[in-house]
């Protein structure tokens, strides 16, 4: 009785042992479980892995809670202590290629010269956009506050940055309705320097047409075309205190791609995501959108450069962008291995690893 018990037990595990996902290791008793669990899970390439054990995950939060969290992998973590960098989460060949690494990997504040400086001091910048060839820019703003309580976010500063770190614009704006806080302990920003701003309609209107760049709205493509893509944190929140309606296909925002964000699904702050993923603080006392905006551009070319299989891929705000399970019978997904079903299992988001496509 107890050798059969112990057979039986045998061939459970080894029949979950084949009914493992083949992305994030997760095991099944039963294969039909596993077709299911990759039906939602979305696995795929563009996932986060782990240099060690291969594993993937939905987020780099996810990665670094698997090497260096709370519970461990102990394997990956005796590995990474040695030879990972804490920034990237890449795994090095030495502890002396760790060490050139990470003089690369930990980035520094930005700076841009007397116009940055002028800039900081409040000194109003006219509108310096470039006609060239940007085809990436980082945008920020900063609020102050109007209404009865000082709550409402009121856009009172942009800055616009192409990938090079250059300022393209960077201008006080006047609001349409009164401020009544000029959070200046945050912002820097007093009263006389919003006397003689641009109005936020004029500001609305040229960083339109300099997004679009003569592109008609319902023409902007995912990627290729005139228009540019537009990197920042929140930006429906900007694009909102801007009255301004840009296409989501050309939207880049650290704030909802999915492998910056927390292991809830949440946003992480802009503050945190530069200290663990560039290696510097940034937003201490008196906030500068010339820095946020510098930080957005190297996280978004950061993401864009993961090594990834580059494939065509349908955008996240696209309804049909799902699995292939679709096109396969029930039966035929059950008799696919692990790595069968990971092959033609797609993400529900779209990589920026795919921008580095050249579209015509």
């Amino acid at each position: 009785m107890i050798s059969y018990i112990k057979a039986d037990r045998t061939m459970d595990s080894s029949d979950t042992q084949r009914n493992k996902c083949a992305a994030c290791y997760k095991q099944f008793n039963k294969k039909e479980h596993l077709v299911e669990h990759m039906r939602i899970s979305y696995h795929s390439v563009h996932e986060p892995m782990c240099g060690i054990c291969g594993k993937r995950c939905r987020s780099f939060e996810a990665l670094r809670d698997h090497l260096i969290g709370l519970l461990p992998k102990a394997e990956c973590e005796r590995i990474f202590r040695e030879r990972g960098c804490t920034i990237c989460l890449t795994i090095l060949s030495s502890p002396n290629a760790l060490r050139v690494h990470r003089d690369s990997c930990q980035l520094s504040r930005g700076s841009n010269g007397v116009l940055h400086r002028f800039a900081n001091l409040g000194i109003q910048d006219d509108l310096r956009i470039d006609t060239g060839k940007a085809r990436v820019v980082a945008l920020a703003c900063k609020m102050v506050g109007g209404g009865s309580d000082g709550s409402l976010d009121l856009c009172a500063r942009v800055c616009i940055i192409d990938e090079y770190e250059n300022i393209l614009f960077h201008s006080y704006v006047k609001p349409q309705l009164p401020v009544t806080n000029y959070r200046y302990e945050s912002t820097g920003i007093r009263p006389e320097y919003l006397q003689d701003a641009m109005p936020v309609r004029h500001v609305q209107k040229k960083v339109h047409d300099f997004l679009c760049n003569g592109e008609p709205i319902w023409k902007i493509r995912p990627r290729g075309g005139k228009a540019r893509t537009v990197v920042g944190h929140g930006l429906d929140h900007d694009m909102k205190c801007l009255e301004m309606d840009y296409p989501l296909v050309k939207i880049r925002d650290t704030a909802k791609y999915p492998p910056l964000m927390k292991t809830s699904k949440l946003s992480n702050s802009l503050k945190y995501l530069t200290k663990s993923y560039l290696g510097y603080d940034i937003q201490h006392g008196i906030q500068d959108p010339y820095n946020d905006c510098v930080a957005t551009m190297r996280l978004y070319k950061r993401m864009r450069s993961q090594a990834h299989k580059m494939e065509e891929y349908p955008l996240a705000t696209d309804p049909q962008n799902k699995n292939n399970f679709c096109s396969w019978r029930q039966s035929e997904l059950e008799r696919m291995s692990p790595n069968q079903l990971f092959e033609i299992s797609r993400s529900d988001f779209y990589c920026w690893c795919l921008d580095t496509k050249d579209v015509a």
